[in-house]
């Protein structure tokens, strides 16, 4: 999802920022895993969508 909130048009899927609480909530539930999960992921590996899911086996 874009971090620009004016800014209209498709979110971005290939980031995940866990400082936003919309995004946290949609990656956990995107990936089915906690939001500890989530950030200990993207601390692991970086903020890729890719990553995360290669991370986590998805």
């Amino acid at each position: 999802m874009s971090d620009e909130k004016k800014k209209t048009g498709t979110p971005d899927r290939d980031r995940i920022n866990v400082n936003e609480d919309y995004e946290v909530q949609y990656w956990t539930k995107a990936l089915g895993i906690t939001a500890a999960q989530l950030k200990e992921a993207v601390k692991a590996v970086g903020p890729t969508s890719a990553a995360v899911r290669n991370h986590l086996g998805k």
